[in-house]
């Protein structure tokens, strides 16, 4: 499969199925559009028809490129075979274990972001902060399940976590401690809204999360519109300083400033670059997931202005490193060299299978979208999945589990998208969240852009 686009000057043919990426002129570009449905002769005159006003477009030149193409095919560079869709992987059926889990230790929040998908904090539930007995029971349970893995991922999350700061601690404290017993290696993280951040805590994180996610939306209009109080006092002010210094003492590096961008800032790429003015080097900006009756949910008509919103932001980043104000974008980040394990490349995150949430009263779900569906619940930390036949749906989720996929340029590089965004805006698991694939698309074609033009090709 191949994939032809122009973007900023840039004539790029991608070969999806290896990976490769070929910047041409264009004229090798129309050629390779034609290469696989036209003759020789065909293409020549087609060739030769469109830049009769090109006296150095000549029959001969035009097969010298030909033969180019050729050489890249037999090289597997270009036109490769889908050699994935037969092999001996059996996603359905393949053993895996619990490698990551996601402890909500707080379903309370100091803020009352109104697009939160976890209603307030809340998970459109009881109020309630995990204990430290529930959270202990959640990482032996990780522990037991983790097979010979050594690496073991847990994300501090919420609500707010930092209103359940000590069990957090504790838990910390705990997992330091049964690494030596069980040759396991925890890698903490932290998302936080930063209104409780102070010099204890920072402390405490740099030394012991191995990331933190920070939430901010970006401008100071566009943040508050959404992330305030329950009074409405917005929390740009406050948050701002704290998570610069937060960044600084982790040396820029190993977090994220997170945002959300929704229909009422379209012009999102503004907001990015005014976290990256801020002095933020590590940045993400998510699109807004929500019911369509919603005011602040993305519109079909919004689409042709959130991706050029992705141009603009790809040209600026490449303007701003070569000024030596570079930063990165979480969705820009792409290898082009290998990348990700074809496993993980074709099944995605693992939701359900290799990665689980936890309820503050230690209820095991796929992941922490679908906490406040109790038909996604699959057990508890006390007696384990008890429904594993919800996890095997998930397994499900994988490029070839839908037909959409089967074509698409990007399928390597989103593994089928989120079944989370798939289940809240079709009802299905292996559904698709069409505005999310044009997004995401789009940012694939920048990502790989400015691999281009940070190689000079």
């Amino acid at each position: 499969m191949v994939h032809r686009y122009k973007n900023n000057g840039y004539n790029i043919v991608l070969d999806s199925n290896s990976g490769a990426v070929h910047v041409m002129d264009e004229v090798a570009w129309d050629i390779v559009g034609l290469y696989e449905d036209k003759t020789e002769e065909e293409i020549i005159e087609i060739i030769l028809e469109k830049y009769s006003d090109r006296p150095d477009v000549t029959p001969e030149e035009i097969k010298e490129v030909l033969e180019d193409i050729e050489e890249l095919r037999k090289s597997g560079k270009l036109f490769t075979k889908d050699i994935f869709a037969d092999t001996v992987f059996d996603f359905k059926e393949r053993q895996s274990v619990i490698k990551a889990m996601c402890l909500h230790i707080a379903h309370d929040c100091n803020l009352r972001c109104k697009y939160c998908f976890a209603g307030e904090g809340e998970y459109k539930g009881r109020k309630s902060l995990m204990t430290f007995e529930v959270g202990k029971k959640a990482l032996d349970f990780l522990i037991e399940n983790s097979g010979t893995r050594r690496n073991l991922e847990v994300d501090f999350f919420g609500g707010e976590p930092l209103m359940n700061w000590e069990v957090v601690k504790q838990l910390v404290k705990y997992g330091r401690e049964q690494e030596k017993l069980h040759d396991k290696n925890f890698r903490f993280t932290l998302t936080t809204n930063g209104i409780l951040l102070d010099d204890e805590v920072m402390e405490f994180a740099n030394k012991e999360m191995s990331n933190v996610v920070m939430s901010l939306d970006g401008r100071k209009e566009t943040n508050d519109r959404f992330r305030s109080s329950a009074n409405g006092t917005g929390s740009y002010d406050l948050i701002v300083p704290k998570f610069q210094d937060f960044a600084d003492r982790r040396n820029q590096k190993d977090y994220y400033v997170r945002g959300t961008y929704t229909h009422f800032n379209k012009d999102f790429a503004n907001d990015i670059l005014h976290i990256a003015d801020l002095g933020f080097e590590q940045i993400s900006m998510e699109p807004v997931v929500a019911p369509p009756e919603e005011e602040y949910a993305l519109k079909k008509e919004d689409l042709p202005e959130l991706l050029a919103q992705y141009d603009k932001l790809a040209v600026e980043m490449i303007k701003r490193k070569k000024a030596g104000k570079g930063f990165t974008f979480f969705h820009y980040m792409i290898d082009l060299t290998g990348g990700p394990c074809v496993v993980k490349r074709i099944s995605g995150c693992g939701v359900g299978s290799e990665y689980l949430a936890v309820t503050p009263w230690g209820d095991l779900y796929p992941c922490h979208q679908f906490v406040d569906n109790p038909e996604f619940c699959v057990g508890n930390v006390y007696e384990g999945v008890k429904k594993p036949e919800i996890c095997e749906e998930f397994k499900k989720c994988n490029i070839y589990a839908h037909k959409e996929c089967r074509d698409c340029f990007a399928r390597m590089y989103c593994s089928g998208g989120c079944p989370a965004n798939a289940y809240h805006s079709t009802g299905k698991i292996t559904g698709i969240y069409e505005m999310g694939c044009e997004l995401h698309k789009k940012r694939i074609e920048c990502a790989i852009m400015i691999k281009v033009a940070e190689a000079g090709l």
